[in-house]
């Protein structure tokens, strides 16, 4: 392990990339990136992570927050349980820890939304403790420097991954370059300063710019001449992953509804996905459904006619979604509210959250442009 150690810290103190959060070392602020990074791309995260420090700083200021604000500054990065869980952690971190983020691992992996790789990263990044990481780039680096030839899914996988990344995140604070302690650049200081964390963040690093699931860009790599798997010819065939099955698209119907005014839109159940976010009145659809008679059969006979505005496509989870979007031409006669649903303004409209697929609609509805 020791001799894979200084290479890679080398190679981080001179690529890592320039991140909001790198330059800190607040456990709240490494907390929430982490878990805005989860299936989440990098670039997408940095604006989110910005805003959401200038308007909750600190545990306290998200604790205190409504709930309904945390999930509109959310908004656009899916996956809406881990705000809920962020809000939900912070308020117990308020309440039982006077507002004081914990040191200890176990602790910090008792929050909720909180598992083993989050609670490693926040306790080596910022408390230098080396606790290791396993997310999906570093077990990619892991398997192809190891040549671990064996389906990535299975538990005894697992666990050999896991220790070795305990092994190398260990090893880190007696294998850090002299060279890097006199170096003045913010990336040799983090090195030098945390080896703990600056280790994990290099195997993750590595991971999204080189070990890449295609087309690894082995000459940049710190371990080229140490990877098991670049030597036999086939870093490109690992990790082993199991297919998922890919089902065919379920086909959505959604209605733009108009009247004096104001949009109607439905809140989703309690305790399913999306729970609690806004969106516009629809059904799911066999692929021979007339939308017309699925409106009336939803709304009644106040629906006139519908013409079709816009066709997306989204995924949740492991399933994929045809979306398509009706403008609704009513007629005078009362609509039939289906559950959840109400009428709201359009400055209602903004500020309400709604799911990604349905924001689009909504920012289209409110800019007054054609689909």
């Amino acid at each position: 392990m020791e001799t894979l150690v200084s290479p890679l810290l080398t190679w981080f103190a001179d690529h890592a990339r320039d991140l909001p959060w790198r330059h800190t070392r607040d456990p709240y602020a490494i907390w929430v990136s982490e878990v805005m990074l989860q299936q989440t791309q990098v670039a997408t995260v940095v604006p989110y992570w910005e805003r959401w420090m200038r308007t909750f700083p600190d545990v306290a200021a998200l604790a205190r927050a409504p709930l309904e604000r945390v999930l509109k500054l959310w908004e656009g990065l899916g996956y809406y349980t881990r705000a809920r869980n962020l809000h939900r952690a912070a308020r117990l971190l308020y309440r039982e820890h006077g507002g004081q983020f914990p040191r200890d691992f176990e602790s910090v992996r008792a929050l909720p939304g909180v598992g083993r790789y989050t609670a490693g990263a926040i306790c080596s990044l910022a408390f230098h403790q080396p606790t290791p990481v396993l997310d999906g780039n570093v077990a990619r680096v892991l398997t192809r420097v190891f040549d671990l030839h064996l389906p990535l899914h299975r538990a005894g996988t697992q666990r050999r991954l896991w220790a070795l990344a305990e092994a190398l995140v260990g090893a880190a604070p007696e294998q850090v370059p002299p060279g890097l302690r006199r170096r003045r650049s913010w990336r040799a200081r983090r090195v030098a300063e945390n080896p703990c964390g600056a280790l994990n963040e290099a195997l993750m690093e590595l991971g999204a710019s080189v070990c890449t699931p295609r087309q690894p860009r082995c000459p940049d790599c710190p371990w080229a001449d140490r990877c098991r798997a670049r030597a036999r010819g086939r870093a490109h065939l690992l990790p082993r992953r199991r297919r998922p099955a890919m089902a065919a698209p379920r086909r959505v119907l959604a209605w733009v509804c108009e009247r004096r005014g104001r949009v109607l839109l439905r809140r989703r159940p309690a305790g399913g996905v999306n729970a609690g976010l806004w969106e516009f009145p629809g059904v799911p659809a066999a692929a021979r459904t007339p939308p017309l008679r699925a409106a009336r059969a939803a709304l009644g006979t106040a629906v006139q006619r519908v013409d079709p505005w816009l066709t997306t496509r989204y995924t949740i989870t492991q399933h994929r979604y045809r979306l398509e979007v009706y403008r609704v031409e009513l007629n005078g006669r009362p609509v039939t509210l289906p559950t959840g649903c109400r009428w709201v303004g359009r400055g209602a409209l903004e500020r309400l959250t709604l799911t990604a697929a349905h924001r689009r609609v909504a920012d289209l509805l409110l800019a007054g442009e054609p689909a």
